[in-house]
C-alpha cells in the first residue's frame, strides 16, 4: 500500500493546480535568482563503458568527512542544470552530501561526445557511468541515488540490475514520478497541448544539434513534419535503433514484473496522483519488494511538489530527510 504523506505537502490552493505544479518544476523562473551550485561545481566527462562518454557537475560539500556521494539523473529533456536537479542538489550539499549531478547522453549540451542517439533503452551506459562517478568521486563509503521522471526509471532499473551487479556502497535509491510504462506516458503528454508543444520542442532542437555535431551520419530534416511524439518516435526508432516499432522500444524500459519486485536496495518511490503524465494506477498495480517503498501524494503534478512562492520544492526537504535516515 502506498504512503500518504498529506500531511507532510500541501500547497496552498493557488499552487494545487496540477498543470501549475509540472511547468513551475523545470520553469526558469525559479532559476531567477541565479544558479547557487554554478560557482562550486566542477563539470567533468564521465567514462560509460564501450567507449561511451557522458558529463555532469561534481559539487563538494563542506569539511573532509561527507555524509556520501549523492548522484542525480534528470528527466527527458532535462540536464543537470534544471532547477530541480539544482534545487534539491544545493539542500543535499547544504546537508552534508557530495553531489553529482548526471547529464544522460545528448542532454545537457553533450552530444558531441558520442555519436549515436540518446534512448531511454540506454540503461548499461546510465549503470556505467553511475559506477565509475561513485569509483571516481566517492570520498565516504555510502553512495545514494535520485531519479527525477525518466531519471527515475532508470534509477529502478539501477536498482533492480545491484541484485546482479552491485554498486559499491549503494544505500538507497529514491525514485521521483518514474514513468513506468513509457508508452503510455507518451500518450497522455500528447494529449495535453502544453506539455506536447513544450518537449517536441525541446526534442526537435536537439536532433538538430545532433545533426550539426555528426553531419556525416544524420539528416533530420524529416522530423519538421511530426506533430506530436508518438509520431515522431515510430518515425526515427526503427531508422536509428534494432527496434521494430514504438511498442517494440517503449517494452524494453517499461518497469513490469521483474524490475521494481527485483529491487537489491532500499528504494523510495514519490509521485502524485495528480501527475498529467504518469498514470498513478500504475503504481498501485505495480508488483514490489519488500525494498520498495511509495509515497503517494495528492497534489504535486509531474516533478513540482512546490510549496510557496519562494519557488522551492518540498523535495528539497524531503530527499535529503531520506538519505540522511539511512
Amino acid at each position: 500500500m502506498p504512503d500518504r504523506a498529506d500531511q507532510l505537502f500541501k500547497p496552498p490552493f493557488y499552487l494545487r493546480n496540477s498543470m501549475v505544479q509540472t511547468w513551475l518544476a523545470s520553469s526558469p523562473v525559479r532559476l531567477a535568482a541565479g544558479n547557487p551550485l554554478s560557482r562550486c561545481s566542477q563539470e567533468v566527462i564521465v567514462r560509460a563503458g564501450e567507449g561511451v562518454h557522458l558529463s555532469g557537475f561534481l559539487t563538494r560539500a563542506d569539511g573532509d568527512a561527507p555524509r556520501g556521494l549523492a548522484v542525480l539523473i534528470h528527466g527527458w529533456e532535462g540536464s543537470a542544470d534544471a532547477p530541480y536537479m539544482v534545487f534539491t542538489g544545493s539542500a543535499l550539499v547544504r546537508a552534508g552530501f557530495d553531489v553529482f549531478r548526471l547529464n544522460l547522453r545528448d542532454h545537457g549540451g553533450n552530444h558531441q561526445l558520442n555519436s549515436g542517439i540518446f534512448m531511454g533503452t540506454l540503461i548499461d551506459e546510465t549503470f556505467g557511468a553511475v559506477r565509475n562517478v561513485a569509483e571516481e568521486y566517492n570520498r565516504s563509503d555510502s553512495l545514494y541515488l535520485l531519479g527525477v521522471s525518466l531519471g527515475g526509471n532508470f534509477a529502478l532499473r539501477i536498482a533492480a540490475l545491484c541484485g546482479k551487479d552491485m554498486i559499491d556502497g549503494l544505500k538507497q535509491v529514491v525514485a521521483v514520478n518514474p514513468p513506468l510504462n513509457p508508452c503510455d506516458a507518451t500518450v497522455r503528454l500528447d494529449r495535453n497541448p502544453m506539455i506536447r508543444r513544450h518537449f517536441l520542442g525541446k526534442w526537435k532542437a536537439s536532433l538538430r544539434i545532433k545533426q550539426k555535431a555528426f553531419p556525416h551520419i544524420y539528416d533530420f530534416s524529416h522530423i519538421e513534419g511530426a506533430d506530436n511524439c508518438m509520431d515522431l518516435t515510430e518515425d526515427l526508432i526503427p531508422r536509428h535503433s534494432d527496434c521494430t516499432s514504438a511498442a517494440d522500444y517503449f517494452s524494453r524500459y517499461t518497469l513490469k514484473e521483474g524490475i521494481l519486485d527485483r529491487a537489491a536496495v532500499p528504494v523510495t518511490v514519490i509521485t502524485a496522483e495528480d501527475d498529467p503524465i504518469i498514470h498513478a494506477e500504475d503504481f498501485r498495480r505495480a508488483k514490489v519488494n519488500g525494498n520498495v517503498r511509495l509515497i503517494m501524494l495528492p497534489y504535486g503534478g509531474h516533478c513540482g511538489y512546490i510549496e510557496n512562492l519562494s519557488m522551492r520544492s518540498w523535495l528539497d526537504r524531503k530527499v535529503p530527510e531520506l538519505f540522511l535516515a539511512d
